[in-house]
């Protein structure tokens, strides 16, 4: 039996540790033995879990980035444990998917690595592996990961650096690591990421563009009013917002200008709003706390009549997904990833920060109707974006790489 062994930050919590989980319940199916290494948040999972470091580690890691900006470069005794941990396993394939979020090493999980001779699989879910500090360069449009990156314009933004710019040094050190494995496939989840990767120090490398996947049986249309009464705001037009982290860069500022223009028989609901935010919201914005209940996700995609995501930068966001799959039309900025989810038939693209045009996507959506759009919604949600279908690419691929 052969053996999976998947690296990420979280597990069954968020996008890419839901993504995680389904891919490892796939692989299981398949007849593959499947773990799945984490660095915090743990939740149920059918996998074999490995724990990496304590919530000290994570907690020194990230003081070590605040002030050095070592990000992925502490954690020292936790990588080497979980190098020992992969030794036992034996994978026929290591699966990686984000890497920072201050619980590994890289330089060491790498060097490993580059010894090992196992086939890597590594899906980007940012831009992160190819810059010196930052997840996203989309917003302040810096071309520098290119060539060489240094005098980071963003020490200040996660993995924020508060003392020392690091950048030159990261960028360097991340393209003699990441370079330095021979069997490695590199899987942008998004054209528009694919398209980067080819410009970047990674370009020498095989790369396969596999969309994220979702739950569409959880993920689909219901007509229940639960959401409306939870949340006052029976016969209203829903125009919803969903972010695991909420700020600018994911349109924050741009709902709250919005909502100035938005009449009186509309409401912004918007979810995953920390307590402050929710305290500082205009009156015509609902905030709901973050969410790990799909189902109430779900309930709130299938209560809205427009799912809107005015992100200044992403890669390729699953909410547009599960917006689509609940027959509710998406309307987004033109940004990375995003706008590739989207056909003519199911939402509508924006320019980055038209506050107008937002609001004329939206009168447009209501004078049609949600009806006009949820059928075209729901069957593009099916064809392209269910998990069982997108895991099987990566199912085909470990298959590929461990019989070669």
């Amino acid at each position: 039996m052969k053996t999976l062994l998947q690296i990420n930050t979280v597990v069954n919590s968020g996008s890419t540790g839901r993504i995680v989980e389904g891919i490892g319940q796939l692989a299981i199916q398949n007849g593959w033995n499947s773990y799945i290494a984490y660095g915090r948040n743990e939740r149920p999972s059918k996998s074999n879990l490995l724990k990496i470091g304590s919530n000290l580690d994570v907690k020194i890691h990230g003081l070590q980035t605040r002030l050095f900006d070592k990000h992925g470069l502490a954690s020292s005794n936790a990588t080497y444990k979980l190098i020992n941990q992969i030794k036992a396993i034996h994978p026929d394939i290591v699966h990686l998917h984000n890497l920072h979020g201050y619980y590994i090493n890289i330089e060491i999980l790498f060097k490993y690595l580059a010894k090992a001779d196992i086939p890597i699989v590594w899906t980007l879910h940012d831009c992160w592996p190819i810059t010196g500090h930052c997840v996203h360069f989309d917003y302040i449009n810096c071309i520098k990961w290119k060539a060489k990156c240094c005098h980071c314009p963003q020490t200040g933004t996660y993995p924020a650096s508060f003392l020392i710019d690091r950048s030159k040094r990261n960028y360097l050190l991340k393209k003699g690591l990441f370079t330095s494995v021979k069997k490695m496939v590199i899987v942008p989840v998004s054209q528009w990421l694919g398209d980067i990767i080819n410009q970047s120090f990674l370009c020498d490398y095989p790369v396969q563009v596999i969309n994220n996947g979702i739950d569409i049986q959880t993920f689909k249309s219901n007509t229940n009013e639960i959401i409306r009464e939870k949340y006052k705001i029976e016969g209203k037009f829903i125009i919803l917002g969903v972010a695991s982290i909420w700020s600018s860069r994911k349109g924050l500022a741009d709902f709250i200008e919005l909502s100035k223009s938005i009449d009186i028989n509309s409401v912004i609901v918007l979810v995953g709003l920390n307590p402050r935010q929710i305290r500082n919201l205009p009156h015509n914005i609902v905030g709901i706390n973050k969410t790990e209940n799909t189902q109430e996700l779900a309930d709130l995609y299938s209560s809205a009549d427009v799912f809107l995501n005015p992100t200044w930068e992403d890669n390729f966001p699953t909410t547009n997904l599960e917006a689509l799959s609940c027959g509710t039309p998406v309307i987004t900025y033109q940004t990375g990833g995003s706008i590739e989810a989207i056909s003519m038939k199911t939402g509508i693209i924006v320019e980055k920060g038209d506050i107008s045009g937002l609001q004329k996507a939206i009168n447009n959506i209501r004078d049609n109707g949600k009806k006009h759009y949820s059928i075209a919604c729901r069957e593009r949600a099916k064809m392209l974006y269910d998990k069982n279908d997108r895991f099987l690419d990566y199912i085909n691929l470990y298959n590929k790489l461990s019989n070669l």
